[in-house]
């Protein structure tokens, strides 16, 4: 039997925040991790969803990391990257601990925009088209439950899910063909090497992440 041909559609900050942060394997390469938990699928197309983070006042190096792993994810065959944005904006919210007139606190609030709907729009684009066999989304945000129905049902497209989070969406189980946990040892096994050579020279993998 042919492989599958399969594009992978990545929501980065999901996959960030659900399995990265904290962890040595940040220096993730998507392909290998798709080969490794997607065997029997040719990987035809990855499409990676972020937005560019700013500096911080204590993690000023934060964007300089975030462009080096694009730049390493720009070294993968067939990838390509589509950035959102970050909205930042004033909320008034309650204390979790106030005291006597002093319930409320002013924070700034900063939102991503973009990288659920862009992932949304390409994937629908792609099934229309008809350029793959099988979907896959790593994700585990229910928001992304409509466009899987359509593809499921519209399109009568095999569509499964990589999940990075701790806890499974059961909205996307009931409506995927197939739905796998992201783990550590796969991770650990999917690292880009410390050293990356692209049109512009050789990099490194950042000392400290």
């Amino acid at each position: 039997m042919p492989p599958v041909k399969t594009i992978v559609y990545i929501d980065g900050f999901n996959l960030y925040y659900g399995c990265l942060k904290g962890t040595p394997y940040k220096w993730l390469n998507p392909l290998l991790l798709c080969q490794a938990l997607l065997p029997g699928h040719q990987i035809i197309g990855i499409r990676y969803f972020s937005a560019t983070v700013s500096a911080r006042v204590n993690d000023p190096g934060q964007p300089i990391r975030q462009q080096t792993l694009f730049r390493a994810l720009r070294t993968v065959p067939n990838l390509q990257i589509t950035l959102g944005s970050f909205l930042s904006h004033r909320v008034t919210l309650p204390l979790a601990f106030p005291s006597p007139g002093n319930n409320l606190a002013a924070v700034i609030r900063t939102d991503e925009k973009g990288s659920d709907v862009n992932l949304a729009t390409s994937l629908l684009v792609d099934a229309f088209d008809n350029v793959f066999d099988c979907a896959v989304i790593v994700s585990n945000d229910s928001d992304l439950l409509a466009p899987v129905r359509v593809v499921r049902r519209r399109f009568g497209k095999p569509l499964g899910i990589l999940n990075p989070q701790k806890r499974p969406c059961r909205m996307l189980i009931a409506e995927a063909t197939f739905y796998k946990k992201i783990r550590p040892a796969v991770l650990a096994a999917s690292q880009f090497p410390s050293q990356l050579t692209d049109q512009h020279g050789t990099f490194l993998k950042p000392a400290t992440w």
